[in-house]
């Protein structure tokens, strides 16, 4: 149950992200932050003073993991060094908001699952598309069987991710960037599980950016899915192309179709055409589509009443396993069966 005393956050990380997970925890009414620990002496401060937040600036992770107010920590470092501060945090018994992705291979995924299982402590990953209002609107919508089962899913992830944008500085580079779906597109992966299920086998594809591109590896691909359900999809991750932002969802089902927010159904009698409302869409913008207040919400209600988040680090690890075997297609030329 719920305590008067707020539970003390300690917070990885100066970055971007970092600043939007101090704005809704101070938005939290249990919830204050108490601590940093950055790798930049710069950033750190100018962050907390940013967010109009007081807390403490310590020289190491495990100085912050030994003070006792603090019993959240969000891990918003780059995804390199995920599963070394990962593994710190579950060693020293604190609940964990990770950002994405989990971490750059599947065998240190499968570490850090296991040592926050053993710890006992809620964990929650920052797929945070599926507290967008349009994504929870999907959601009622196909568990009220307004379209019935699910025939084909697509999702894409469309952002020219370029020197232009910030993320560019690390999302170019193999070591921290990963690939087009570590970097970005596993959201879209994540938007397909959500609301298509499990997925059976993959076979991907890549292809290269503009012809001065600073990346790594090529960032753009596609996969074709096949569903445990029967069901068949598709993926898309493009990262260097000349277009806005764009996030698609596309879902055709036996008795109706959803098209992002738009709603064809047989609820509907003597529809015509697609019935569109309107909602904060997932590719809104940088800060309406990143609904971190909603994450960050469910998470601290569900560590003061014993509940599961509906994104714990097993369940985000389901996802990231669909990203590595596509992966792996990509690099084969095969496809690839999940088990």
């Amino acid at each position: 149950m719920a305590s008067n005393t707020p539970m003390g956050v300690g917070i990885i990380g100066s970055g971007w992200v970092s600043g939007e997970h101090i704005k809704a925890y101070n938005e939290n009414p249990h919830t204050t932050v108490k601590g940093m620990f950055t790798r930049n002496p710069v950033t750190g401060p100018l962050k907390l003073q940013e967010c109009q937040t007081e807390a403490k600036i310590f020289d190491t992770l495990d100085d912050m993991l030994r003070d006792p107010e603090i019993s959240i920590v969000s891990v918003c470092s780059p995804p390199d060094v995920h599963c070394e501060h990962v593994l710190k945090i579950a060693a020293a018994g604190k609940h964990i908001l990770l950002e994405k992705p989990i971490a750059m291979n599947m065998d240190d995924v499968r570490r850090m699952e296991h040592a926050v299982k053993n710890a006992g402590a809620k964990s929650v990953v920052s797929f945070v598309l599926r507290w967008n209002p349009m994504f929870e609107t999907t959601k009622k919508l196909l568990a009220d069987d307004a379209i019935g089962d699910i025939m084909y899913i697509e999702s894409d992830y469309w952002h020219w991710i370029g020197p232009h944008y910030a993320q560019h500085r690390w999302a170019k580079n193999k070591s921290a960037g990963g690939s087009s779906l570590l970097s970005a597109g596993c959201h879209a992966v994540d938007a397909l599980r959500w609301f298509g299920g499990e997925v059976e086998e993959v076979s991907g594809y890549s292809a290269p950016g503009l012809s001065d591109s600073e990346y790594e590896f090529d960032p753009n691909m596609v996969a074709i899915l096949r569903f445990k359900n029967g069901a068949i999809g598709k993926v898309s991750s493009l990262l260097e192309c000349k277009t806005p932002y764009v996030f698609n969802v596309n879902i055709l089902g036996q008795k109706g179709s959803i098209r992002n927010n738009k709603v064809y159904s047989h609820k509907y009698p003597g529809a015509s055409g697609y019935f569109e409302y309107p909602t904060v869409l997932p590719d809104s913008g940088d800060v309406t589509h990143h609904p971190f207040k909603g994450e960050i919400n469910h998470f601290v209600d569900c560590i003061l009443n014993g509940k599961d988040t509906i994104c714990d680090i097993s369940e985000a690890a389901k996802t990231m396993e669909v990203c590595f075997a596509i992966e792996s297609s990509i690099e084969s030329g095969q496809p690839v069966k999940l088990s």
